[in-house]
């Protein structure tokens, strides 16, 4: 089966997308969030995901400088949901891997068993300010990630499933013999454990990872159980999806572990032509500034010197995002791009892929990536909400199923058991 996530980027995730009528104009609505989440959930996506960065970007994507932190957020969304999957980043360059597995571990018992760790390594230096540091060198990030995750991933494992007795005729509450120290030493952490939290119930909350470096390839490979991608097309996403599914193999994992979604911002109209018109309105409210503000975020480079309608300049590979930066490069050079065509790409879906067309068009389109081995499904970006998502719901998720690629209920309670993986 296709599997599904809806990417929650503030408003949206066209930068302009708050501007679109009807659309909500704020994400610090908890009624809103609620809402949304309750719409993904009727359409039965997998997950839900919630990102974030670690400064207050205003220039880029405005609507998604004012958000809630996503672990307080999910918490409130659990308690409205029952069957979607909680998915929130948290970095491992600027937290702790104590308290990121004790409020993964907590959120997946909140919810029943539907908790996701997106791990990054936080790409934007603006981030180092707000911690009273400097920005570690992307090696440098990488390397403590590493053991960031096989920290976390041992604290969940210090408690066995049935350490927590509870035995009121014998007194014992824990067995101890089943709650085991961490005794981690290593370049980055000292951790003792265990874990002041028993085994939740997924064992291990699902781990989601995006990064599109070799690096970041090689950390998805080994601990990863869902890889989002940036990619612009077919031929790109199979040949991205057959690196990514050999790299799990050669550590020993199974291919089929692990859950390949491209990002996808769909624009659906009941006709072609009418998507299109959504499109151009959306892009009719981006202002110059903001999309080269957008880019040279995206490029790790100041693009304003450059003439817009000259040629892409060719650039050296920024420390900052790897994925859509290289991805994006690759398409402007293929395409022989403009800069103007390439910012215009930018500020539509900031370098993810952009799908417009009718109900049928989108439906199609993705069945064909799914049934040639370029995703297992699609990490949903709506363009705006709720618009943008109930269309995609109303039309699109129909045809999936009349197709026999997308489920009519969910398999089970977790969110493992619906992305068909075992337990943690």
């Amino acid at each position: 089966m296709m599997h599904l996530g809806l990417f929650l980027l503030g408003t949206g995730s066209h930068v302009a997308g708050w501007r679109y009528p009807g659309a909500i104009d704020r994400f610090t609505d908890i009624e809103a969030v609620r809402k949304t989440c309750q719409l993904a959930e009727a359409g039965k996506f997998d997950f839900i995901f919630m990102g974030d960065n670690l400064h207050a970007d205003v220039t880029t994507h405005p609507s998604y400088a004012a958000r809630f932190e996503p672990m307080t957020m999910l918490a409130n969304v659990a308690a409205v949901t029952s069957h979607i999957g909680l998915g929130a980043t948290m970095s491992t360059t600027y937290s702790d891997p104590f308290t990121v597995a004790r409020m993964f571990a907590s959120l997946d018992f909140i919810s029943g068993g539907r908790a996701a760790w997106n791990a990054v390594t936080t790409a934007s230096p603006a981030a180092s300010a707000n911690f009273g540091t400097t920005h570690p060198a992307h090696s440098s990030r990488y390397e403590r990630a590493e053991e960031f995750i096989d920290v976390v991933t041992g604290l969940w494992d210090c408690w066995e499933k049935d350490a927590l007795v509870a035995d009121r005729k014998s007194g014992i509450y824990i067995d101890e013999a089943k709650l085991h120290p961490l005794k981690h030493k290593g370049k980055f952490f000292d951790v003792e454990g265990p874990l002041n939290i028993p085994r939740s119930p997924q064992g291990r909350p699902v781990i989601t990872q995006a990064g599109g470096s070799a690096p970041g390839r090689k950390l998805a490979a080994r601990t990863a159980d869902v890889v989002f991608s940036v990619v612009q097309d077919i031929d790109e996403a199979r040949s991205a999806y057959t690196t990514v599914k050999q790299e799990v193999a050669e550590f020993g994992r199974s291919p089929d572990d692990v859950t390949f979604l491209p990002g996808v911002m769909p624009v659906v109209g009941r006709t072609d032509r009418e998507a299109f018109e959504i499109l151009s309105e959306l892009q009719g409210y981006v202002g110059e500034k903001d999309a080269l503000g957008l880019l040279s975020d995206r490029l790790g480079t100041d693009m304003s010197a450059y003439d817009l309608d000259g040629p892409v300049p060719d650039l050296q590979q920024a420390d900052t995002y790897h994925s859509f930066s290289s991805v994006m490069l690759a398409k402007a050079k293929r395409e022989n791009m403009t800069l103007r065509d390439l910012y215009n790409l930018v500020a539509s879906a900031r370098g993810h892929w952009v799908l417009c067309g009718s109900a049928e068009t989108v439906a199609t389109t993705l069945i064909e990536w799914f049934e040639t081995r370029a995703a297992d499904g699609f990490n949903i970006m709506p363009p705006y909400l709720y618009g943008g998502l109930t269309s995609f719901i109303e039309g699109v998720v129909p045809r999936l199923q009349e197709h026999g690629v997308f489920r009519s209920d969910y398999a089970g309670t977790t969110l493992r058991e619906n992305l068909g993986l075992h337990e943690g």
